[in-house]
């Protein structure tokens, strides 16, 4: 006669069929409409010292990452937070930049000349160079390569700027949480912009 411990016992295929229902929510979670576990788009810097995920306490699928040169908020940040916050269910941006970093250690001209002899050696002049490779015509217009590239003085003021320009863009709900932070790559800790930790910090080279 079968015990009550023997129907409260759960059958192997219940559990391999768990298993299998969390991993085809896994894989297909775009085509379900899962959004992130933490519902939580990352910004932040593509610098290899800069350990993202283990700064915010995050596991693989918290969370989408985008990474690029100095943790700027581009146009196709905007173009992807657009995208992630009104159809993928996100509601909350963190920007993750950091001290010492590459985009603070030159000069504009230093940059827009590097840039001009790489497209000279390429047989380019750089003002007729195609900025964005999806889109062939792209014209930057008045605007500098300088300003192209965005280089920064203050990280502080950046960040504190891009968390600003998020906030109040127009393809960003209104409802969307918007925070900064710096990592000091000095002391491996994250801070609030205009805050520090770490005794001495690098700064913009003159």
């Amino acid at each position: 006669m079968a015990s009550d411990a023997d129907h409260e016992h759960e059958h192997v295929h219940e559990s391999v069929d768990d298993a299998v229902d969390a991993r085809d929510d896994w894989a297909r979670r775009r085509r379900k409409g899962i959004p992130t576990n933490e519902q939580l788009l990352v910004v932040a810097c593509m610098d290899e010292r800069i350990p993202v995920e283990e700064a915010l306490g995050l596991e693989l699928g918290d969370a989408q990452v985008f990474r690029n040169a100095g943790g700027k908020v581009t146009d196709d940040v905007i173009r992807s937070a657009a995208l992630t916050t009104n159809f993928f269910d996100t509601t909350e941006i963190v920007v993750v930049n950091h001290t010492d970093c590459g985009m603070m250690s030159a000069s504009d001209e230093a940059v827009v000349e590097g840039l001009e002899a790489q497209a000279e050696a390429a047989g380019a002049d750089l003002d007729e160079v195609d900025l964005d490779p999806a889109i062939p015509d792209l014209d930057i217009g008045d605007a500098s390569v300088a300003e192209w590239v965005k280089m920064t003085d203050d990280i502080d003021e950046a960040c504190a700027a891009q968390v600003a320009y998020l906030e109040d863009h127009e393809l960003v709900p209104d409802d969307v949480t918007v925070t900064g932070y710096v990592y000091e790559v000095e002391s491996g800790e994250l801070r609030r912009p205009g805050e520090r930790v770490a005794e001495e910090i690098s700064e913009r080279r003159a």
